[in-house]
């Protein structure tokens, strides 16, 4: 259920900041890589700032505007429209049929005196009272009827007739304002001689219209002076004509929402009302000019189940309520359908849900400005795209994800324990063997001579007292990082974890470990270099089809080539068994496997472990053929083989990255 309330100040919208927005479209940007699809994505769901906060997206817009529609159909009636109309033409019936009965029993009372010309008063009166008794019970039923009939009858009651004259004031105006709606005010001076003004208005209008088709020179000036004044806050004939488009497409709103028996009760109000010599003839032709002007509007019909009845006037507002929540709705749709609030009214916005809502449109329309004016995006031509300041953003934030994954989890289940001389102090200690480096710990030392000697004083330390503390090795490493992005990586979200990977292990080595050399490579018929700043933008298509890890392997070792010493390493991510093979400069692609595909790449491997390069390779599949080449590779390599799902990836591959960074030494 969603619940709508009255804006009284309190609310505001979350505050957020060109982090929150490069955060909410991080995940979208290393999946796709477009950065108008990421932020067109934004725009429609909306997103979470970093301290939890819910910003609304054109989604919430649109769904909390038809709760507004929802709203306020399920609150109104619009089963008795002319009801309180009806009401008054039955005080005029009735108030008349009273001064009926009181004139002619006075005059029976002023008869029975036996004056003879008050006798023959009563009779006269008598006969004019059952003649104006049988017009009123002649009158038809309806409402449009009944004053149709009523424009002819003659009076007998003051009263009655000072009612009916304030009846046929109401109707007119409510008819004029059924029609030109805001434009009531400057009709409501107009007296009994308003329909046949109206007339000449219309008539005149019709004529510049004409005018206008016809491809002359229309006197608009000369229309606006001699006629503006009838219409309050219209400043030019655009204003006009759009306005009488909008009300007469709400009365036709209303008219198809009603009963058949109430359509037609208020079709014959209308012509009542409005039955000066040519007035139906102008309206026709004033909608014939609407359409083809292209200001016609669609003709909308809504069901209100609600309780609470409305009048004609009334429900005409309802109607224009209605009307603006469909329009805006549309603008909505169309924002939402192409990913741009640059087409949103944050004013309609405001009008229609209020001062939150209107901020919260107006917040959409500059997310785009936003960013750009923080340094994150850039407009190149006709599109945006990421600045080097916004990758590394990413890049930390996949690498804080990933490590913040480690800490949770169980680090270390790759580390390597190998030792060497030298390095950086640890946290544990040992007893002293020739060779270690004497980095002495006092209070292992210490402690050692008092459990050898017990308490007491002087205290005497021998040699095997003696301890120091570990070290670690940090060694410089050079990683070959190789994606594949064959058509089958699409899948199962694999793709988008392998980028995440890169952009993990660039941020990790250019923040902590400077030195190391960090290469991407990505294959799929050809294998090539991508720079670690462009890994973000790169988009997978079908056309990216069979898996050469000869060529990429090929390309990793020549990479790898320019280090000497220090740690090689390749990580391969995968999740195919090899299908491609390089013939000279060309590729061969063959599905199944070939064995000269298998034979070849081998030999690339065996020509990596020769070279001191090891191999990791890390299977997003199980599937028998891959698990047979990657277990023959590493025989011949001596690397290691995982099989990960694809969202255990990044930990994975950072665990084994850091445990190749340090090995205890001592």
């Amino acid at each position: 259920m969603i619940r709508y309330s009255r804006w009284d100040g309190s609310q505001s919208l979350p505050d957020f900041d060109a982090d929150d927005l490069l955060a909410a479209m991080a995940d979208d940007l290393v999946a796709d890589g477009d950065p108008r699809r990421a932020l067109e994505e934004l725009l429609r769901r909306g997103f979470r700032t970093r301290g939890g906060d819910r910003v609304p997206g054109l989604r919430d817009l649109l769904e909390r505007l038809r709760g507004q529609r929802r709203a306020l159909l399920d609150r109104h009636d619009l089963g008795d429209v002319l009801g309180d109309l009806r009401r008054q033409l039955q005080d005029v019936l009735e108030t008349e049929r009273r001064g009926i009965d009181r004139r002619v029993e006075g005059a029976r009372q002023a008869a029975a005196a036996g004056d003879p010309a008050a006798e023959a008063h009563r009779q006269e009166l008598e006969r004019i009272a059952a003649e104006r008794r049988a017009a009123l019970d002649a009158l038809p039923e309806d409402l449009g009827g009944a004053v149709r009939g009523l424009q002819d009858y003659q009076f007998v009651d003051p009263e009655a007739w000072q009612k009916f004259q304030e009846l046929m004031l109401r109707l007119r105006q409510e008819m004029n304002q059924s029609l030109f709606g805001r434009l009531k005010q400057g009709l409501e001076g107009l007296g009994a001689e308003g329909a046949g003004a109206l007339r000449d208005m219309l008539r005149d209008l019709n004529r510049l219209l004409r005018q206008q088709a016809a491809g002359g020179q229309p006197d608009v000036q000369g229309f606006m002076a001699r006629w503006g004044g009838m219409f309050p806050g219209v400043e030019n004939l655009d204003q006009l004509l759009e306005q009488l488009a909008r009300q007469s497409a709400q009365l036709q709103s209303l008219l198809e929402s009603l009963t058949p028996e109430q359509r037609r009760e208020l079709a014959e109000l209308q012509q009542a009302m409005l039955d000066a010599p040519g007035m139906q003839e102008a309206l026709s032709e004033l909608g014939e000019h609407l359409d083809r002007l292209g200001l016609g509007q669609a003709v909308r019909r809504y069901r209100a189940q609600g309780e609470t009845p409305l009048s004609l006037q009334e429900a005409l507002r309802l109607m224009g309520q209605l009307h603006e929540l469909d329009d805006l709705e549309g603008d909505l749709r169309e924002a939402e359908r192409a990913g741009r609030a640059s087409g949103v009214d944050a004013e309609r916005v405001r009008r229609a849900l209020g001062d939150e809502a209107g901020d919260e449109a107006d917040a959409l329309r500059r997310l785009a400005e936003t960013l750009e004016q923080a340094g994150y995006l850039e407009q190149r031509g006709r599109r945006w795209a990421l600045t080097p300041r916004a990758i590394r953003k990413i890049a930390q934030r996949a690498l804080a994800e990933v490590l913040g994954q480690l800490r949770r989890d169980r680090p270390g289940r790759h580390a390597v324990a190998a030792r060497g001389g030298g390095g950086d102090p640890a946290d544990e200690s040992k007893l002293y063997e020739f060779g270690d480096p004497f980095l002495l710990d006092l209070r292992e030392t210490l402690a050692n001579a008092l459990r050898r000697e017990g308490a007491g004083l002087p205290l005497t330390l021998a040699g095997e007292d003696f301890a120091v503390r570990r070290t670690e090795l940090a060694t410089r490493c050079a990683t070959a990082l190789l994606l594949d992005m064959s058509r089958s990586m699409i899948y199962r979200g694999c793709w988008t974890a392998a980028k995440k990977v890169a952009l993990a292990l660039h941020a990790l080595i250019r923040g902590q470990y400077p030195q190391d050399a960090l290469y991407v490579i990505g294959f799929s018929l050809y294998a090539r270099e991508l720079d670690p700043d462009d890994v973000p933008g790169v988009v997978l298509t079908d056309r990216h089809y069979g898996t050469n890890m000869q060529h990429a392997l090929l390309l990793a070792r020549r990479l790898l080539g320019r280090h000497r010493g220090g740690n090689r390493q390749i990580v391969m991510i995968t999740d195919g068994e090899p299908t491609a093979h390089m013939e000279g400069s060309e590729a061969y692609f063959d599905y199944p496997t070939t064995p000269r595909t298998w034979q070849l790449t081998q030999a690339e491997v065996a020509r990596c472990a020769r070279e001191g390069v090891t191999i990791n390779t890390f299977m997003l599949e199980d599937s028998p053929g891959l698990v047979r080449f990657v277990t023959e590779m590493s025989r011949l390599n001596r690397g290691r083989a995982f099989f990960v799902q694809p969202d255990r990836l990044g930990e994975y591959v950072l665990v084994d990255y850091l445990a190749r960074k340090q090995k205890r030494v001592g």
